[in-house]
Formats: structure tokens, C-alpha cells, sequence
């Protein structure tokens, strides 16, 4: 497939995708707006991947309702290759289902990724590789997300375990550290 054909169907998927959200009334900004398969192929850190449908369209995807640490920058935080290879280990290579819910600043997929019956996005977050991401977390996945991130707290799982744990959303501020991968 040659490059012009390859970036038309990307601008039509993101404009097909915008269309969508455009239509969604704000108050049920939590449902998805498309629903998309594809196979994993690259971990860019432990809320971040990439992936290729079947169409062969390439997609950033930031995993809608966690933050994880950071683990790419020169700088990384505690536990942030640790969150990186535990999703790594769970998606790399797998092909997914991807629950869209919204596009992101930096142009990513924000989504929920599930992986055969299992929500990926919440089991980083109850086995303490990532946190709940309160910020943005909307119904329905707050109480669950938060219920889990609590258990792990209680558990000490992963971050957690940490003995002085700094926030990723902190993180980025104090290094002033703008768009991600």
C-alpha cells in the first residue's frame, strides 16, 4: 500500500472519529465512541501504547483512567520500567479489543483495552502498576478504578511498595516535562 493511501484512510478514520465525538452529548463522555481491533506493537511506557488494526492503520493509544510512572524520559521515576514491562507482558505482540473514549491533546487514542474478558487498564491499576488517573476518570470505571487502586494501597502492590511515592502527574510538572510519545 503506498503512503498516499495509508494517510487518507488515517485522516478518515480521525475525521470519522472526530464526527463521532462531536455528536456525543459531554455528560456521557465516558461511552465509547468506536470500538476497534488491532494488535499491539510497541509499549511506549506503563498507559501508553501503539498498535496497528487490521486495516492496517497505525494508532497511539493512552489507556483511558490510569497514570503510570514515568520511564522514557532521561529522567525516570521509581518503578516506571517495572510498569512499563508489566503491560509489556500482558499486551505486547495480542491482539485486543480497544474501547475508545476520547482523542487526546497529542492527537492519541484514550481507551480502555481489553484483552480477551479482561480490562487491562484496570488491572494495572489493582496490581499496583499504575494509578487511578482521578483527574479524568468518569463513570462508570471510577468507583471500580478507585476501589482497586485502594486494594493495592492496602496491599502495598507495585508503586505503592514505593517508599516515597511521587505522583506521574507531579512528576511531569516538577520536570515540566510537556507531550509524551
Amino acid at each position: 500500500m503506498n503512503l498516499k493511501i495509508a494517510l487518507v484512510r488515517i485522516f478518515l478514520f480521525l475525521f470519522l472519529v472526530a464526527g463521532i465525538t462531536a455528536c456525543i452529548d459531554v455528560s456521557d463522555s465516558r461511552a465509547a465512541i468506536r470500538i476497534v481491533t488491532g494488535t499491539v506493537t510497541k509499549i511506549v511506557d506503563g498507559d501508553t501504547i501503539h498498535m496497528t488494526t487490521p486495516e492496517q492503520t497505525k494508532l497511539k493509544v493512552r489507556l483511558y483512567g490510569i497514570d503510570a510512572q514515568e520511564s522514557y524520559h532521561k529522567t525516570d521515576q521509581p518503578y516506571g520500567e517495572k510498569a512499563k514491562n508489566a503491560l509489556y507482558d500482558k499486551v505486547m505482540g495480542k491482539q485486543i479489543k480497544l474501547d475508545i473514549i476520547a482523542i487526546d491533546r497529542y492527537r492519541r487514542m484514550v481507551g480502555i483495552i481489553w484483552l480477551d474478558n479482561r480490562n487491562i487498564n484496570l488491572e494495572m491499576v489493582r496490581e499496583g502498576h499504575a494509578e487511578a488517573y482521578i483527574e479524568y476518570l468518569e463513570e462508570p470505571y471510577k468507583k471500580e478504578f478507585l476501589e482497586a487502586q485502594e486494594e493495592a494501597k492496602l496491599a502495598k502492590k507495585g508503586i505503592w511498595s514505593l517508599p516515597e511515592y511521587e505522583r506521574p502527574t507531579d512528576f511531569r510538572k516538577r520536570l515540566r516535562i510537556k507531550g509524551r510519545e
